[in-house]
């Protein structure tokens, strides 16, 4: 929290916060007595009529979510973009993002940097945005529950170059914070013998431009060498992965439509 920021939620008219139960504990720290409104993904849009009203008499509003910056993964994109539509002042007030914090501290590469959010939790949506971030030359910054972490990695071990850089960073700003660099199996191997906890932001570094280069007709002309052939598939997908930093998934994929 910043000095500008208690001091706004201080004298705002009325808090709108994603759960009153949650952020009562945060005003009591600090001693701020200001009423709230609950303003969540369920009601937001609703709500633009209820507020409407009384920023056009002048009030002064304050939205904030359970944790770190709202609108990022947290409601108040409909409301915000309702209340803009309205000719509102929408007054931004920097704090806390776990989205920013965890790319000061990684060590990958922060000029192109893009945020994923939550990846879809199965199916074909899941293998989609996966593959996305194969191909991707930014850092990809996402969100993860400690409960679906090692399922995550394990996805990744598939479908990615296993030399691909990854960091998990856990608790951020909190006691127990931590950031845990490695490969995918490094990294498996790890939270298999510390369960993780608490609040986690998974980084996934830039794809080498050797794999984001290669088309499917150049790793066709490694995997026909006699050697390759010699092999059986998994075998042979492995050897090509670690050859020319590609996914086994890609390699494998290639040589059953090949066959």
């Amino acid at each position: 929290m910043t000095y500008r920021a208690v001091e706004t939620l201080k004298t705002a008219h009325i808090i709108a916060a994603e759960d009153t139960r949650t952020s009562r504990k945060l005003l009591q720290h600090y001693g701020i007595t200001t009423s709230m409104i609950a303003v969540h993904e369920h009601n937001e849009e609703a709500m633009i009529d209820s507020l409407l009203p009384r920023l056009q008499k002048g009030e002064n509003i304050a939205l904030i979510s359970d944790a770190g910056t709202p609108l990022i993964s947290d409601p108040g994109y409909r409301l915000v973009r309702g209340l803009r539509a309205k000719n509102i002042r929408i007054v931004p007030i920097p704090g806390a993002s776990s989205v920013l914090t965890s790319l000061c501290a990684a060590g990958l590469p922060t000029d192109h940097f893009r945020f994923a959010g939550f990846l879809p939790r199965s199916g074909k949506a899941r293998q989609q945005a996966l593959n996305r971030i194969n191909g991707s030359d930014e850092t990809i910054v996402l969100l993860e529950s400690p409960h679906r972490l090692l399922a995550t990695l394990h996805n990744i071990q598939d479908c990615m170059d296993a030399t691909r850089e990854l960091v998990v960073a856990r608790e951020l700003t909190k006691m127990f914070e931590e950031f845990v660099a490695g490969t995918s199996s490094e990294l498996i191997a790890h939270f298999e013998e510390q369960t993780p906890r608490g609040e986690i932001v998974l980084l996934i570094g830039p794809a080498t431009e050797t794999a984001i280069e290669l088309t499917d007709q150049n790793i066709l002309e490694c995997l026909a060498s006699p050697a390759m052939q010699a092999l059986p598939p998994s075998a042979r997908a492995k050897a090509i992965a670690n050859m020319l930093g590609i996914a086994k998934s890609r390699a494998y994929a290639l040589i059953t439509a090949n066959n």
